[in-house]
């Protein structure tokens, strides 16, 4: 099978799980087509893409509740959701790109197909299932200012997965304080596993940025506000994570001065 079949498949895929399938037999990229940029992706009813309003997102404090806690976790899946599908889609709008850069996101797509699949999973404790309550398209809002492979790193992957490696750590502490471990575990272990997915973007980001910028310059030159840098971090700021992932003493100072008003 072709990967760009493969990343049609998921995009467009109308059933959970669709989205979640493994490939079928081993993928060849010899292929991938013209560039494809799909506006919006296949759903089944229950996940259809909702107005924010009606799609909130409890504070982390609400961790506290189990209830609250619930709507976490289904935001967490769908976040993990439409990662995914953004990553198919990717690779549908960017035929071009290096085949290496291709490839790795293949890899982040299948792990993330596991997160999604485990978030899930956990639902089931809090007698609700995957698309009990609405889900927003707050990634895929973005995707008309993705139009390089670049600016999909910076934004994917030094932005909004960046920001996880600390709002997962936040989440598992406070699940922990309330006495849910498992939660607590299934945060940190998807925290330990995206720090390859900032990595990703860190070493694609030094690949083809302009040589005469700065690893900064050229992460905020290929940011589309209203996303910015402030995005890439969460209130709990981790130093080391980034460590462990790669980046730069500089970048994560960076990173760590930047603010919302």
């Amino acid at each position: 099978m072709e990967l760009s079949t493969y990343a049609l498949a998921i995009v467009q895929g109308d059933t959970l799980d669709a989205k979640l399938a493994p490939p079928a037999a081993a993928l060849t990229d010899r292929a991938p087509g013209p560039a494809l940029r799909l506006e919006a992706p296949g759903r089944p009813a229950s996940l259809a893409i909702r107005p924010g309003r009606l799609a909130r997102v409890p504070r982390a404090q609400g961790m506290s509740d189990p209830a609250q806690r619930a709507r976490i976790l289904h935001a967490a899946a769908n976040h993990e959701l439409q990662a995914i599908e953004l990553f198919a889609w990717a690779l549908l709008a960017f035929p071009d790109a290096p085949p290496r850069w291709r490839r790795g996101l293949l890899c982040i797509l299948l792990e993330e197909q596991t997160h999604c699949r485990r978030y899930a999973e956990r639902l089931a404790a809090f007698g609700l299932a995957f698309g009990d309550l609405p889900v927003s398209g707050y990634f895929w809002h973005k995707t008309p200012t993705l139009t390089s492979p670049l600016r999909f790193v910076c934004a994917m992957s030094l932005t909004f997965e960046s920001a996880n490696l600390d709002h997962a750590l936040d989440l598992a502490a406070r699940a922990r304080a309330a006495g849910d471990e498992t939660s607590a575990q299934l945060f940190e272990r998807i925290h330990h596993e995206e720090l390859r997915h900032v990595r990703f973007g860190w070493r694609w980001l030094a690949r083809l940025k302009d040589p005469t910028h700065s690893m900064w310059q050229a992460y905020c030159a290929h940011l589309t506000y209203p996303v910015r840098p402030a995005f890439a971090r969460g209130a709990a700021f981790s130093i080391e994570a980034r460590r462990r992932a790669g980046l730069s003493e500089d970048f994560i100072a960076e990173i760590g001065r930047q603010s919302d008003p």
